[in-house]
C-alpha cells in the first residue's frame, strides 16, 4: 500500500512543551485510522502538525507529498487543498445559509463558475444528507446536522485525507452514529480517513485500526 502519511522520530510539542517523543508511524492510503487517547495526551497536536498548524520537530514528517520539515508558508494552502478537516466546533458563518456557507468556501478555493459552484455544492450537502436543507440557517440546524454541514465543506476539494478532531464530542450517541457511518461512507469510496476521538462507543461500533496515545508514546492496534 502507499503511505500518506509518514513520521520518523518526530517530536511533538504543545504550547513549546515536548509532550510526545520519538513518534514513527505510516498511515496509508485509504486507511480509516482512530487517534485515541486521554484530553492532553496531543491527539489535537498531532493534527496541528499534520496540516502545517504546527512546526515539525525531528527527522522526517511527510503529508500527501509535502514535506512538513522543510514545507514553505506559501506552499501551506496547496497542502490544505489536499485535506479536508472537522473540527468540534464547526465554525460556521452564522448569518449565512448553508448554501452560502459552502459557496464561499468555493470562492475561496478560486471556483469561478456560479453553476459550477452549485452543483459542486448539492452534491456534497447530497452526500451528508441534507441536500433539502441548503436554504437553512445554522441556528434552524441541530448539532449533528451542523456537523454534516461541516463535513461538506471539507468534501469540497475533494481531499486526498479527511481529518476529524473530537468530531462527535458535542453529540448524542445516536447522532454520533450517524456521523461516523458518513464517515465510513466516505472511506469506502476511497478517501484516507484519520479521526481524533475518545468516543470508545463509536470504536467499539465500527472497529478499525487505533493508534494509541499514552504515556508519550503511540501504541499502534495494527488493525
Amino acid at each position: 500500500m502507499e503511505p500518506i502519511i509518514t513520521l520518523k522520530s518526530i517530536h511533538v510539542h504543545q504550547k513549546k512543551l515536548m509532550i510526545l517523543h520519538d513518534v514513527t508511524l505510516t498511515i496509508h492510503r485509504g486507511e480509516f485510522v482512530y487517534l485515541i487517547g486521554k484530553t492532553g495526551t496531543g491527539k489535537s497536536s498531532i493534527l496541528k502538525l499534520l496540516i502545517a498548524d504546527e512546526k515539525a520537530h525531528g527527522e522526517h514528517a511527510e503529508i500527501v507529498g509535502y514535506n512538513l520539515k522543510k514545507i514553505k508558508i506559501k506552499q501551506i494552502p496547496f497542502l490544505r487543498r489536499k485535506l479536508g478537516v472537522i473540527f468540534q466546533d464547526y465554525q460556521l458563518l452564522i448569518e449565512k445559509t448553508v448554501f452560502e456557507n459552502l459557496d464561499n468556501a468555493l470562492k475561496a478555493l478560486g471556483w469561478k463558475s456560479k453553476d459550477g459552484r452549485h452543483e459542486k455544492v448539492m452534491k456534497v450537502l447530497d452526500m451528508v444528507g441534507l441536500s433539502t436543507k441548503h436554504f437553512k440557517y445554522p441556528h434552524q440546524l441541530s448539532g449533528g446536522e451542523q456537523q454534516r454541514v461541516c463535513i461538506a465543506r471539507a468534501l469540497l476539494n475533494d481531499p486526498e485525507i479527511l481529518i476529524a478532531d473530537e468530531p462527535t464530542g458535542n453529540l448524542d450517541p445516536i447522532t454520533s452514529e450517524e456521523i461516523f457511518q458518513i464517515f465510513h461512507h466516505i472511506n469506502q469510496k476511497g478517501t484516507t480517513v484519520l479521526i481524533a476521538t475518545h468516543d470508545f462507543l463509536m470504536i467499539d461500533k465500527f472497529p478499525s485500526r487505533s493508534l494509541l496515545i499514552e504515556d508519550g508514546k503511540i501504541l499502534d492496534s495494527g488493525l
